[in-house]
């Protein structure tokens, strides 16, 4: 049986933890097995109750180990993008044989990571690399070009020490290794093919969560600068858990499938009925519009204040992601935005949702920086995993065989 390139990617999101388990085989990534477990513990991206946090990953961790049938043991870990900066660096690399080895690029990298900036910073992606070689440029890894030097140029990204270390510190009370570690806005430009599209033009990423919006600034192929704003979709939910004084499960189930924000002609049909004190309560559609409408209205006025800097400097289109794009009617208020905007939503059977971009980008930025690194580990043990597929096909086995008894008994019956 050949290796298997598992891997397992978490994301400690505002309200729930995210754990993805998926496999590349040959050109195609599936995955295995998505697990969401929601929490209280994290506000404004800052971790106020780690037991919670801990607990949440012991969970995920457990319920995919059991179904899977090997024992998650590394993961590769989003970090937000809060207090992020970005350094260039080039460095010249000498090439000893004559054509360029993978030992002289990862000898130019680890010349550029002895860079180091301020004390409360922590080196978090190297990426957007850049190769010159014989004057031509390219992103394309330069293995066996003929030439006696060249130069690369390197994206170095620091996170928020702090912040980093509270991710990485309940990964490892959960019982988990750290595969590596990737900005969230990062894992998302690679999942949408984001620096491919920003050749001539500038792109404001949006990533709408419950309690924060962020937005990441790309060009050239780049990932300039990310911002946030302390406000998400979750300031909608707390206006109608108010307003009908249901529960925050109800609300969000609510927005994410009705919400259209705007009057509707049919808008007086109930979209959510339920009994109070012996009382039969509802909620109409053009109530629950009317009600969030102004808060999603005001929110995307601040996204629009934040990015016109930037409309004076060339060509801008927004493209919007994360968990608040679920909420399929929020595309009607696009039109209001200051420039272009476009819905990214992953293709991945089985993860086909906004709120996964993140989880599943981190697999390819991983895939990106290995072809350098050239780790062999993946989320468990080889011999697990053998292991874990044999007892699955040995109990779909017997689960065919029980199936088909009943059919037979039920069939006899008749």
């Amino acid at each position: 049986m050949s290796d298997k390139q598992i891997y397992a990617s978490v994301e400690i999101a505002d309200h729930e933890v995210r754990l993805v388990v998926g496999e590349f085989y040959e050109t195609r990534f599936n995955i295995l097995r998505v697990e969401k477990v929601r929490f209280n513990g994290v506000e404004d991206s800052i971790i106020v109750n780690e037991s919670n946090v801990v607990t949440a990953l012991i969970k995920a961790v457990d319920n995919a180990s059991n179904i899977l049938g090997y024992r998650i043991e590394r993961i590769l870990l989003a970090i937000p993008c809060v207090d992020v900066k970005r350094h260039s660096r080039r460095v010249n690399v000498m090439v000893k044989s004559g054509k360029v080895r993978l030992s002289d690029v990862q000898n130019g990298i680890n010349e550029a990571i002895q860079y180091s900036p301020e004390e409360n910073l922590e080196l978090v992606n190297v990426g957007c690399i850049k190769y010159v070689i014989n004057g031509i440029s390219s992103r394309k890894l330069p293995l066996n070009e003929v030439c006696d030097a060249f130069s690369m140029e390197i994206d170095l990204f620091y996170a928020n020490k702090r912040i980093l270390y509270s991710y990485a510190r309940c990964v490892e009370k959960a019982g988990l290794q750290i595969l590596d570690i990737c900005l969230d806005a990062y894992a998302i430009a690679e999942e949408a093919a984001i620096f491919e599209q920003t050749i001539e033009n500038y792109i404001v990423l949006l990533n709408l969560s419950r309690q924060n919006t962020t937005l990441s600034l790309f060009s050239h192929g780049k990932l300039l600068s990310c911002e946030t704003l302390n406000e998400g979709y979750g300031s909608w939910v707390s206006a109608l858990k108010e307003d009908y004084n249901i529960k925050t499960e109800n609300a969000v189930r609510l927005i994410k499938e009705n919400a259209t924000f705007q009057d509707e002609p049919n808008g007086n049909r109930p979209v959510f009925i339920w009994a109070e004190n012996d009382k039969q309560c509802t909620i109409t559609l053009n109530q629950l519009n009317k009600v969030i409408t102004p808060h999603a209205q005001a929110w995307i006025e601040r996204v629009n204040d934040a990015c016109s800097p930037i409309l004076s400097m060339g060509e801008m289109k927004y493209i919007l992601t994360g968990d608040g794009l679920d909420i399929q009617g929020l595309r009607h208020l696009f039109p209001k935005l200051n420039a272009p905007a476009s819905v990214y939503v992953p293709q991945t059977i089985g993860g086909r949702s906004c709120s996964m971009t993140v989880s599943l980008g981190m697999f390819y930025a991983w895939r990106t920086l290995n072809e350098i690194r050239q780790d062999t580990r993946i989320c468990t043990g080889q011999q697990e995993v053998e292991q874990g597929i044999l007892g699955s096909q040995n109990q779909d086995s017997e689960e065919h065989g029980f199936t088909k008894k009943l059919k037979n008994i039920l069939m006899n019956e008749k």
